[in-house]
């Protein structure tokens, strides 16, 4: 009989028992990137679980990000108690810098330790704080709160990628991390609803429901999410690391160069329609909310795309050089005043985030499940820090020389990204493992990284070339 703490289940749909004591199912190999066989639909109860263990995780992830992004909706609040805008403005940012000083320690530990209790304990940590952070007095004692909530919930974005590698067989992982993808905009839409009803019974009410949000998550998390099967240590340890290659410096670098445009386009795309377009400040947020609709639609379309064609990259590419395009377009449409510069406002504004899932992947599989927690906190600490960046620096450019010139100095960004990413991804280390029928095919080694694509997951369970 199947227990509540098994991982997911063997290749012929036999279940294998979990280890109760850590939540996780046994190292079994088959599936390169996780160093155990694949989840596959073969058993009801494995192919049920994985999906409440990607929808617990997508929950988790939404309410880290409903703080962690969404404190700039209570920035009316907070200017009503005497802050001035810069002031308030700060504090909004708090979250985000302790996102970015510990993404990587937690995806360490999220390595060495498992994604339950590191999703779990930070989460809780950090609702802990936000429902303490209402007794503090001072702006700088609620900005330390607010760093402190955001480097804990580092631990989702950091955790919940994993969860994803290990639970889930090749041919639907790119759906399943576009998914995960969905969190951020859905996590801003809670906070763009939530926080300025609640902030009206006064600041310590929206804070409260914030750190409710993130105690329950971590409680689901722990009764239902249960750790993939993990390579042993010294497998992961022959192994070595997968940044000895430039390949993952290659993936966070082009996924890196998107996150530009996608946050000039975000950043202003109010301000353009309300200052350069005449449209009204509730019509124009009405039409960026459907813009957000659609790039999580994107999201999901090409990590579906990736999943059939058996390549992250491939698509990856085609959808960078098509953000070029658009870009393109609403740069010409904006210098002109084209009538159709709103249409190519919103094209631009759902293909500029239509990569993230892809990259994410991507990284994942390359890394490997003894990997893959330290190589996704670096690629969000990255693409964080940047992302950061990117709009005081835009400001100053549209002010300079308008919207046009912001948009088409980001047109070459996406070209520069299209020529970095990897053609293909070959695995650091290969070795033999068995083959189906007693033979034996070339697989990466457990917890390194594999071919991009390869395994029994895609369709026609493609293996990889050996390499000469």
């Amino acid at each position: 009989m199947r227990g509540p703490q098994d991982g997911p289940a063997t290749d012929g749909g036999r279940a294998a028992d979990g280890d109760p004591a850590t939540g996780s199912g046994p190292a079994t190999d088959g599936d390169p990137a996780t160093g155990s066989r694949p989840a596959t639909d073969d058993d009801p109860a494995t192919g049920r679980r994985r999906w409440v263990v990607l929808a617990v995780g997508m929950l988790a992830m939404t309410a880290g990000c409903a703080f962690q992004f969404g404190l700039p909706y209570l920035i009316p609040a907070l200017r009503d108690e005497g802050l001035s805008l810069g002031q308030a403005g700060l504090l909004a940012a708090c979250p985000t810098v302790g996102l970015v000083l510990t993404l990587a320690a937690w995806g360490s530990a999220a390595d060495r330790w498992g994604e339950r209790w590191v999703l779990a304990g930070g989460l809780g940590l950090a609702g802990l704080v936000l429902l303490a952070a209402p007794s503090v007095h001072g702006t700088a004692a609620l900005g330390g709160c607010f760093v402190l909530a955001g480097a804990a919930g580092a631990s989702a974005h950091a955790s919940s990628g994993r969860l994803i590698l290990g639970w889930f067989p090749a041919r639907e992982r790119g759906v399943a991390m576009g998914l995960r993808q969905t969190s951020l905009p859905l996590g801003m839409a809670v906070a763009a609803v939530l926080l300025p009803r609640t902030a009206a019974h006064g600041r310590g009410t929206a804070l409260a429901v914030l750190g409710a949000m993130s105690v329950t998550a971590a409680l689901l998390v722990v009764i239902a999410v249960r750790d993939p099967a993990r390579p042993a240590r010294d497998a992961v340890e022959r192994a070595g690391s997968p940044y000895r290659t430039p390949v993952l410096w290659r993936l966070h670098g082009a996924a890196t160069l998107l996150v530009v445009p996608q946050f000039v386009v975000a950043a202003f795309a109010l301000v353009l329609l309300v200052d350069e377009r005449g449209w009204a400040p509730s019509s124009a947020g009405a039409l960026l909310a459907c813009v957000q609709v659609g790039g999580a639609g994107a999201r999901l379309a090409s990590g579906r795309w990736s999943d059939v064609v058996g390549s992250r990259t491939g698509p990856m590419r085609v959808l960078a050089l098509a953000t070029a395009g658009a870009l393109t377009a609403l740069t010409v449409c904006v210098l002109t005043g084209s009538p159709v510069a709103t249409a190519a406002l919103v094209a631009t504004g759902v293909l500029t985030v239509s990569t993230n899932g892809l990259s994410f992947t991507a990284v994942a599989e390359y890394a490997g499940s003894g990997w893959a927690g330290r190589a996704l906190g670096v690629h969000t600490t990255v693409q964080n820090a940047v992302a950061a960046c990117v709009p005081p620096v835009a400001a100053q450019v549209i002010g300079a020389g308008g919207f046009g010139l912001a948009y088409g100095l980001t047109v070459v960004l996406p070209l520069l990204a299209a020529a970095l990413v990897p053609a293909e991804l070959r695995p650091p280390e290969a070795v033999r493992a068995p083959g189906p029928a007693g033979g034996s095919v070339l697989g990466p080694v457990a917890g390194a990284g594999p071919v991009a694509g390869a395994g029994r997951g895609l369709p026609g369970g493609r293996r990889p070339a050996p390499r000469t």
